[in-house]
């Protein structure tokens, strides 16, 4: 007969201690001990080995585990109450902001590895020789699956981490003065041309401001024709004092332009022998050069407004950067011919040069088909195209939803670094992030400078525009009708 342990004798340690040391002929007990194991190195890396294995390294691992959790929390309390202090650390200051983004990332990848370790350790501790059954083959398979699950997720918000700095240093490593907003906007100047190859002799092919309400994050969007002529430049322009009457035409062999707006830079940069660099000496200190400086002069001129800054958008790379989106939804109003004429032949011969057709109807556009009708141009007029550009461009802002940025983080970060120069201080990043996120609420306002909004298209009242250009901006506000 087995007698009872006397009262407050010591029980055997394999009783009162089964995870650290178990009975192994007990199949049962060895299977739930196994699963315990994998579901504690899941929820909490690093307890497994408190509890089971190897002290020192569950400590190691649950310390990093409770440290992570609580930049987590920090992060997130940031993100939800502090937005202005979370995006100046993480976009807008400067040198500060990279080696925090690149000690985040560096923290993500320690983790992964150091999540490894435990996985594999966990697996070690479990014995799953003492395992029967199924759950030999599903302790690890289940285990292995929540690794691959979650140390990839985590790997790739590393990835974005990364993306994000060298986005940011590439694109905004350069900027002008950090502004103020005009009369209660941010305007920018939004240029689109073909650049790379035969660059010298590039015309801007889309040319509008983006006028953001530093209040609201309403945005208007003004259309330029590429052709307008004789363009006023702003008071204390250095083309001013070139050109006091509005921008003229030049004929030369060598070197000349017309009075076209998309032929200022010619003037400025182009044809000049210092390459504009006695008009605009700190042009290239600012991330810009005199070309563009001298068209923001001429906007400014146009639509009687201050536009201090610039985006360049590379056609080349608007088709990456639509693909990245995961493209754009397009009503088509009209059959539109992919490609351009050749030398040699007719622009009106569509049929001989055409490489491809735009065919009319709702449409889920790709990025080399929105590249083709934002430039198509030789069966429909200047102003046509101007509206489609405008399209676009509302497409694609209304494509930026943070599910589609966050699940296309890369792509869309390599497609802006190639896409996009800028003078826009970094600084102003969290500002216009916020103003981003209200302009998402709202519709667009457009102003296109077409004879539909009684333009005259060959002689421009300058004046007029500037009203038009204020009233839109600042709609008098409606009195209110007295009672009776």
């Amino acid at each position: 007969m087995t007698l009872a342990p006397p009262r407050g004798a010591a029980r055997p340690l394999i009783e009162t201690r089964p995870m650290r040391n178990p009975d192994t002929a007990d199949a049962g007990m060895m299977a739930k001990r196994g699963w315990w194991i994998v579901l504690l190195n899941v929820l909490i890396p690093g307890s497994a080995q408190v509890v089971a294995g190897n002290r020192k390294l569950g400590r190691f691992g649950l310390g990093a585990t409770l440290l992570s959790w609580f930049l987590v929390v920090v992060t997130v309390g940031l993100a939800l109450f502090a937005r202005p202090v979370f995006l100046w650390l993480t976009v807008g200051g400067g040198w500060i902001s990279a080696v925090i983004l690149t000690i985040v990332q560096v923290l993500l990848i320690a983790y992964i590895l150091l999540w490894i370790v435990l996985t594999f350790d966990a697996l070690r501790i479990v014995r799953l020789v003492r395992i029967p059954g199924p759950s030999k083959f599903a302790i690890p398979l289940v285990a292995l699956l929540i690794l691959g699950l979650v140390g990839g997720s985590t790997a790739y918000a590393s990835s974005i981490v990364g993306s994000a700095r060298n986005t940011i240093s590439t694109i905004f490593g350069q900027s002008g003065p950090s502004l103020p907003p005009s009369d209660g906007y941010y305007n920018i100047l939004l240029l689109g041309a073909d650049s790379g190859d035969g660059r010298d002799s590039m015309r801007f092919d889309s040319i509008s401001v983006v006028s953001v309400n530093a209040d609201t994050g309403a945005v208007t969007i003004t259309g330029i024709p590429r052709e307008l002529p004789n363009a006023p430049f702003s008071d204390g322009s250095p083309m001013q004092a070139l050109y006091p009457n509005g921008f003229e035409g030049h004929s030369s062999n060598s070197c000349g332009w017309n009075g076209w707006m998309n032929h200022v830079r010619n003037a400025a940069e182009i044809c000049r022998e210092d390459g504009g660099k006695s008009l605009y000496p700190d042009a290239a200190a600012h991330g810009s050069d005199p070309g563009i400086e001298a068209t923001k002069d001429a906007a400014e001129g146009v639509l009687g407004i201050e536009i201090p800054y610039y985006v360049f958008v590379d056609m080349h790379g608007f088709a990456a950067l639509v693909d990245a989106l995961g493209g754009v939804d397009i009503n088509v109003t009209e059959r539109l011919p992919k490609g351009g004429p050749p030398d040699g032949v007719d622009p009106h011969d569509v049929d001989a040069w055409a490489i491809g057709w735009i065919e009319p109807g709702q449409q889920h556009m790709d990025g080399d088909t929105a590249q083709w009708y934002a430039r198509s141009r030789y069966t429909t007029s200047d102003w046509d195209r101007m509206k489609r550009q405008r399209e676009l461009q509302e497409a694609i802002l209304a494509q930026f939803t943070p599910q589609t940025v966050l699940t296309r983080f890369n792509e869309v970060a390599a497609a802006g670094t190639a896409l996009i120069s800028t003078d826009l201080p970094q600084d102003k990043l969290p500002e216009f992030f916020d103003l981003m996120t209200k302009a998402k609420e709202q519709t667009v306002t457009t102003i296109e400078l077409t004879p539909e909004n009684g333009i005259d298209e060959h002689s421009p009242d300058y004046g007029y525009i500037h009203e038009l250009v204020q009233q839109t901006l600042h709609p008098p506000t409606p009195t209110p009708t007295p009672a009776p």
